[in-house]
């Protein structure tokens, strides 16, 4: 028997790293999934290596419309949600001083406001008792040179899920936050070359990355009901960094 066995799940960004290796794990947990990302090409590989009980759609969730789109599919074709990982994020090295609006512009739009309105379009859809958390990073419980405009967009999901809370406690539907620390992502390696990378990993206590595969186990506990006493909190999970 599994941990989300019947259960419905929506995850955004799902298809690469962490959240895709949730999305897999929630399928070998008994869930149906629907994973959202804006390259076909890279959400067709990810429904293909999922493999079975997955919807792909190819939706962007700092435009309104996809997210509407997305949605529309999930009542079409389950009719409810159980568990919401928003999970769509972008990150990109700035600098005070060299700070653009259009990095600025593109943080916030996605990280914040898209994670925002995910939640709010999800709500219609959800079952009393469900699970929503959303994808935080340590970035912001630590001060990485070049990384504020990225930190204070993440910043701002703690404050979401504290305020939620209280608006959701009729229906039961718990609200968190899964902060990461470094994990090794398609994400990272895009933005890391290697010296920056050694440079994480040199305040990591064990002094390697997390991997995705860790980080879909805690969002699996999140998702399940083993959380079911777990309300409001940002849990952080990023191999002790920020605590030394």
């Amino acid at each position: 028997m599994g941990k989300l066995d019947g259960k419905v799940a929506v995850i955004t960004g799902g298809t690469s790293g962490m959240a895709l290796a949730g999305a897999k794990l929630f399928v070998d947990e008994g869930a149906y999934v629907f994973i959202s990302g804006r390259r076909k090409d890279a959400l067709d590989e990810a429904v293909e290596l999922i493999g079975r009980n997955v919807t792909g759609v190819q939706a962007d969730s700092a435009d309104l419309d996809d997210l509407d789109r997305l949605f529309e599919t999930v009542k079409q074709e389950k009719g409810a949600i159980d568990v919401l990982w928003a999970s769509a994020g972008v990150g990109q090295q700035g600098g005070l001083g060299e700070i653009t609006e259009e990095q600025f512009d593109a943080a916030f739009s996605l990280n914040a406001r898209g994670t925002l309105f995910t939640v709010q379009k999800a709500l219609p859809l959800f079952n009393d008792g469900g699970s929503i958390f959303m994808t935080g990073s340590n970035a912001s419980l630590r001060g990485y040179p070049n990384w504020s405009v990225y930190a204070a967009s993440k910043a701002v999901l703690p404050a979401f899920a504290r305020v939620w809370v209280a608006e959701l406690r009729e229906r039961k539907i718990r609200v968190n936050v899964l902060t990461p620390g470094q994990v090794a992502s398609p994400m990272m390696e895009e933005v890391l070359d290697a010296e920056m990378k050694a440079q994480f990993e040199s305040v990591i206590p064990r002094r390697e990355m997390g991997r995705p595969e860790e980080i879909a186990s805690v969002a699996l506990f999140l998702a399940s009901d083993d959380s079911s006493y777990v309300n409001g909190i940002e849990l952080v999970v990023d191999g002790g960094t920020t605590v030394i």
